[in-house]
């Protein structure tokens, strides 16, 4: 591992710690972290094509390791345009399904310029999927539909979300989410 991998892991490892789980917005993610589950894959790839291998790799990574509860594959080359990552994850389900994963794993996606259809992209509902990195979140989906039959009312966690990004100050946006207000114009 490089210096530079090691940084990228450390600034999305603080991330999950401080906004999905600090904010929880993952009511999920504690257990898999707090476990060392989470599986961090810094992507080098320049092309989407070689990205579709990684997202490949890692499904079959997650076949053979049970052990791994999810993995986070965090692009640092590519797909910084939300319009090409949104174009890309088309691409990433339907590989999915061609590799009879579709139904195995799901995706999530995260984005530094997230922004949910029919929103104003300074809406603060939008920073609930806003991370250091375009990451694409593979996720075991017998493990998701365990802990949402044991969840009470799953289906308030996104009304959840929005209320807490409605409610964070903009000094706690700012520590929270410095990464989106560091960024070069």
């Amino acid at each position: 591992m490089t210096k530079e991998t090691d940084e990228i892991k450390i600034q999305v490892t603080q991330w999950l710690q401080d906004v999905v789980i600090g904010l929880r917005l993952c009511p999920f993610a504690k257990a898999p972290f707090q476990k060392q589950q989470i599986r961090l894959v810094v992507s080098t790839a320049l092309t989407e094509e070689a990205l579709n291998e990684e997202l490949i790799n890692e499904c079959q990574y997650l076949d053979n390791n049970s052990n791994t509860e999810t993995t986070l594959i965090i692009c640092t080359n590519l797909l910084f345009d939300f319009f090409d990552f949104c174009q890309y994850l088309q691409w990433a389900e339907s590989t999915l399904k061609q590799h009879q994963w579709h139904g195995i794993y799901q995706i999530a996606n995260f984005h530094p310029d997230y922004q949910f259809s029919n929103t104003d992209s300074n809406d603060p509902q939008n920073l609930t999927n806003r991370s250091p990195y375009p990451i694409i979140h593979l996720l075991r989906e017998v493990s998701l539909s365990s802990v949402l039959d044991n969840f009470s009312e799953p289906e308030s966690i996104p009304e959840k979300n929005i209320q807490t990004m409605n409610n964070l100050s903009e000094i706690e946006k700012q520590r929270y989410f410095h990464y989106l207000f560091n960024q070069p114009n």
